[in-house]
């Protein structure tokens, strides 16, 4: 008992120590995040459960869009032909400040708010990447902006952008095109994690494709001499890029997923289709590879007497860095200082490091140090990266799950969906509050992180790397 209300005495005299830092304005926007707070995790855990995949985010983008407007901003449903994509704006003039909201869910790993692997749903999908938190921590900060706005605190335009799909087809990049980002000046970002950090490290540059072989079907034992066979060049095409991987920059990769290979044994298949992954840390030596790999298509669809056909997905640039934001952000995290867990919450996150094969040690609540931004960070790639090209972009990662926890899996969805998740995300939430208001109430800030993006950009020609309209209906 004495060391329960010890700790929570110490709690609240670090909290008080924190406050007694902050400007009574950023006091207030926590204020406001503490205010919605249990309205946005009741969002988040509804779109946590429903776990709705690319494009079909009918019913979490509603939400979201539903209580954006509830609360005064205005809202633009379907933008850039893309029915989950939407606009929530506040206000008028400069500086115009967006901050970007992710809701779409990952295939295949449905997951209970247990530290043990127990699908919510067999062969559903599930937020393995935590983006019911995304959004919604997002939404929360553009709110409390709004509040501020309202309060007389500041002046300008802030603007939510929900943007779906970014798993699968990384709707961004048509986002970008339609022109969304065109009157911003400053974009903010987060990502869950397992660190509290303000990131400035990029991603990888990408480009999917899907190649389709088409052949002549014959019997595969009666008179296969009359077929044409269209996984044989599926073959030769996998065989190739396997044996291409030892040649390319120890920076890139290839992926690729035989989507169909035929049917039956016994009919010789006259179509096969595969879908294809290239990436790099720096978008010109990705594009080398890229038609290089094209190109071994072609050699597989002569080797084996078929037609063949490419069809561009969509591809992403890496993330444009900036670390006059980050430092920012890394001021406001320092502010907020560490995220505390409970007895009950690190049992369970030790469980899941446990489940997974990891060392159990916990959560890393702790607020990082600002980084040296590594040439080759490797890790994943995401669409932001687009964003960051078209207009200065400020990212932040926020622990919601266990040290060492595997990314895109159920133990990811299970943190996701409890209390741990939940602290992650309104800590986020006041984290990106409050680094857009210091570039609404600070000019120079806001001249300072778009200088460092003209710098970093230099004479780079921005190209969407998409052809056509977004695949709303492809499989």
């Amino acid at each position: 008992m004495k060391k329960t209300i010890l700790m929570a005495l110490c709690l609240s005299m670090s909290v008080s120590v924190f406050a007694q830092k902050m400007s009574k304005d950023k006091i207030q926007l926590v204020s406001s995040i503490e205010k919605h707070k249990e309205e946005l995790i009741k969002i988040s855990d509804s779109i946590w459960a429903l776990a709705e995949t690319a494009f079909d985010e009918t019913e979490s983008s509603r939400i979201l869009a539903d209580y954006a407007e509830k609360n005064g901003l205005t809202v633009t449903r379907g933008v850039a032909e893309i029915p989950t994509a939407f606009t929530a704006t506040y206000g008028s003039g400069s500086p115009v400040i967006s901050i970007l909201g992710e809701f779409d869910a990952l295939p295949g790993i449905s997951q209970k708010a247990s530290p043990v692997k127990e699908p919510f749903k067999e062969g559903a999908a599930g937020h393995g990447c935590g983006h019911n938190m995304f959004g919604t921590a997002s939404l929360g900060s553009a709110i409390a902006i709004k509040e501020l706005m309202d309060a007389g605190k500041i002046k300008g335009t802030v603007k939510f952008l929900g943007t779906p799909a970014e798993e699968k087809y990384f709707a961004k990049v048509w986002m970008v095109k339609a022109g969304l980002w065109d009157d911003v000046d400053v974009n903010v970002s987060w990502h869950p994690s397992a660190d509290i950090e303000a990131d400035v490290q990029s991603g990888l540059s990408l480009i999917d494709f899907v190649v389709e072989f088409y052949g002549q079907t014959a019997h595969a034992s009666m008179d296969p001499w009359n077929g044409r066979s269209a996984s044989d060049a599926l073959e030769l095409y996998t065989t190739g890029i396997n044996y291409y991987r030892e040649h390319i920059l120890p920076t890139s990769r290839i992926h690729y997923h035989i989507q169909d290979g035929g049917q039956v044994v016994n009919v010789v298949p006259d179509y096969a289709k595969l879908w294809v992954r290239v990436r790099d840390p720096k978008r010109s030596k990705m594009l080398p590879t890229y038609e290089r790999v094209k190109a071994m298509a072609e050699g597989a669809a002569i080797m084996a007497n078929v037609d063949y056909k490419i069809s561009l997905v969509s591809g992403i640039y890496e993330t444009l860095v900036n670390r006059s934001g980050g430092e920012i952000m890394q001021n406001n995290l320092e502010l907020l200082g560490p995220i505390t867990y409970t007895e009950e919450e690190t049992v369970f996150g030790k469980a899941i490091q446990k489940a997974t094969g990891k060392p159990e040690v916990g959560f890393d609540g702790t607020v990082h140090p600002l980084r040296e931004t590594l040439e080759s960070p490797g890790g994943g790639s995401t669409d932001v990266g687009d964003v960051s090209w078209n207009v200065p972009n400020i990212n932040l990662g926020v622990s919601v799950a266990p040290t060492g926890t595997p990314w895109h899996s159920w133990a990811v969805v299970a943190c996701g969906g409890m209390s741990i998740g939940h602290k992650g995300m309104i800590y986020a939430s006041k984290a990106m509050g409050m680094t857009m208001l210091d570039l609404f109430q600070n000019s120079k800030l806001v001249d300072k992180v778009k200088e460092e993006f003209k710098t970093r950009k230099g004479d780079e020609v921005y190209e969407p790397m998409i052809d056509g309209p977004p695949p709303i209906d492809v499989e």
